[in-house]
């Protein structure tokens, strides 16, 4: 069987319900494997099922139903953030299944102290956990990878040349305590439930059967796309549909956005200027932080949308392709968007999301009014 697979794509600065959709996604399909392609640990994937929420960072969207996870070799690893979120998932009565390509970089506990540092002066709007400085490090040929934990002398090797390597930009990284990251790599190794492949794994250990459909969940959004947005304040890994190509997939589409505008972390965001009474949800996944700042809000900007999605260009070649929109239910009171300068006002929301439909021209639309994907509905023109 040749699977096509179908991707989430956000298209604006992140934050716009890829979590619910893969989840939603997943729902649909008899036996589907999620696939993380790009970013890595960084990711905050909001999920509710039959009262359970869950953020997802180290797992994929899917996990609550079971869904296993591939994590490709475009993404950071970090065994610390595994370790920790797979014992949160047990807690809650999840047992995940997790695949680590073993090309995966890892991020080590020096990444993460040197984004931190460089942040605070930078402001770049980094989330602080170490995905782009473990990136920066493997391009300067440092390297530490996901397999290479299975050879404890190569492993001591190259976690001492990363000491080194951070201690010429400052003492400090010779005192950096990695004790607990030892100990999260030992329990990796150990568990049987996380797994190292080399390539996206079609068959389960003694399974009869080949996953079905590839949901292949993104990262970030468009906007924050280094070949995209708008530098310096941009992610330095591909969020677009680049490295699915490149894995040799052609997905069915699925883009996200919310009802509304958001960004988390400095940079460029439109419509800051115009007052909007878009509700803030006391269940927010974002909240201000010392790396960050605010969580910013505001109405949509369809130009940016627009640009986003003829940026790349698998999606802009795609005839059939999806859109969903998320958080409805915030701007019950706001349904207006800005289009080429002017403020686009709708009665209502049939008429808000009919006004995004034809002016981004993709009619197969999908809406969601609730933080559950079970409650993602496909929208009906009129």
């Amino acid at each position: 069987m040749i699977m096509i697979g179908k991707a989430v794509i956000g298209i604006g600065f992140g934050d716009e319900g890829k979590g619910i959709t893969t989840d939603f996604l997943c729902s649909q399909s008899r036996n589907p494997m999620v696939v993380r392609f790009s970013g890595g640990h960084q990711a905050g994937h909001t999920v509710v099922l039959n009262g359970v929420r869950h953020v997802f960072s180290n797992f994929g969207s899917g996990t609550l139903r079971g869904v296993p996870t591939y994590w490709s070799k475009y993404c950071t690893v970090n065994p610390i953030g595994i370790i920790n979120e797979y014992n949160k998932l047990i807690d809650k009565g999840v047992i995940p299944k997790l695949y680590i390509d073993e090309k995966s970089p890892i991020t080590t506990p020096y990444d993460v102290l040197y984004n931190q540092t460089v942040e605070r002066v930078k402001l770049h709007g980094s989330c602080g956990v170490g995905v782009g400085a473990t990136i920066e490090r493997e391009e300067n040929y440092y390297s530490l990878l996901f397999g290479d934990i299975f050879y404890p002398s190569v492993f001591k090797i190259k976690l001492e040349e990363i000491r080194k390597y951070y201690s010429f930009k400052d003492e400090k990284f010779l005192f950096v305590d990695v004790d607990e990251f030892i100990k999260c790599v030992e329990l990796i190794k150990e568990n049987k439930n996380i797994q190292i492949t080399n390539g996206i794994p079609y068959y389960l250990p003694y399974s009869y059967h080949k996953y079905d459909e590839l949901i292949f969940e993104g990262s970030q959004g468009l906007l924050l796309d280094a070949s995209i947005g708008f530098f310096p304040h941009v992610t330095r890994t591909n969020v677009s549909t680049k490295n699915i190509v490149d894995m040799g997939y052609s997905p069915k589409i699925y883009l996200v956005t919310r009802a509304y505008q958001t960004r988390h972390g400095n940079g460029a965001m439109t419509n800051g200027h115009i007052p909007n009474n878009i509700k803030i949800d006391i269940n927010e996944t974002n909240h201000k932080n010392k790396y960050q700042g605010e969580f910013r809000r505001a109405i949509l900007d369809l130009d940016l949308l627009k640009y986003a999605i003829c940026k790349d260009d698998y999606i802009r070649n795609q005839a059939y392709k999806s859109l969903v929109i998320t958080c409805l239910d915030h701007v019950v009171d706001e349904y207006r968007f800005t289009y080429q300068g002017e403020i686009i006002n709708s009665l209502n929301q049939n008429e808000f999301v009919e006004k995004i439909s034809k002016i981004l021209k993709i009619n197969d639309i999908y809406i969601s009014e609730t933080n559950e994907a079970d409650n993602i509905k496909k929208f009906k023109n009129t």
